[in-house]
């Protein structure tokens, strides 16, 4: 069963249209867009229906995870914070397994590794299709570094709170999202530490 990626909004649609005001990237995030900009062509998309259009339960929800931002009670504005995902068991294609068994830990830099999930929740069903699965969703770890990154995973399945690198050192707790977990690790140091420090670095 699939999470809902290949899902497409009908064209006209409320959906639709947010998706076109919002531009989400190739993970499924997109900027906080304010509701004062759902006017013109985007009126449609105000909030007098109860924002019915942008629930866990709404249409996009069958592809995005959505975060609304309130003040006062009321949305002010609406983000999407990566795909959906459903839980599945992934195993590691032998193939990678072999290919990375020979690279070195990605956090420690030693020649010892066991081969990671990049995704912690392990709840990503394209991991299973043979067709789709790639390498970069996998990385070599030392088993210390696995072994830390697996007790804060679990300590972001209980708390729902993505783990904030700035206790390492970084600048910023997360390089896309925020500190909430909605339904995607990407943007969280553990889930791919070389992608973070990129980000960090360019932010410099």
């Amino acid at each position: 069963m699939s999470a809902g990626r290949d899902w497409i909004p009908r064209r006209g649609s409320m959906a639709a249209l947010f998706l076109e005001l919002a531009q989400p990237d190739e993970q499924g995030f997109s900027r906080q867009v304010p509701v004062v900009e759902f006017n013109g062509k985007y009126q449609k998309l105000q909030m007098g229906n109860g924002g019915s259009w942008c629930r866990d339960d709404g249409p996009l929800a069958k592809k995005y995870n959505i975060r609304r931002h309130k003040s006062r009670g009321r949305i002010v504005a609406v983000e999407l914070q990566g795909f959906k995902k459903m839980a599945i068991e992934k195993p590691i294609p032998a193939w990678i397994r072999e290919q990375l068994l020979g690279e070195r830990c990605v956090v420690l830099d030693v020649s010892k590794v066991e081969i990671d999930h990049k995704d912690g929740r392990r709840d990503d069903p394209r991991l299973t299709d043979i067709d789709r699965v790639t390498i970069d969703d996998f990385q070599p770890l030392s088993k210390a570094a696995n072994n830390a990154k697996r007790q804060h995973c679990k300590d972001c399945r209980v708390t729902d709170r993505r783990y904030d690198a700035r206790r390492l050192g970084f600048p910023i707790s997360q390089f896309k999202g925020n500190g909430e977990y909605n339904g995607t690790c990407v943007g969280c140091y553990w889930h791919d530490p070389k992608a973070f420090i990129r980000a960090v670095s360019k932010e410099r």
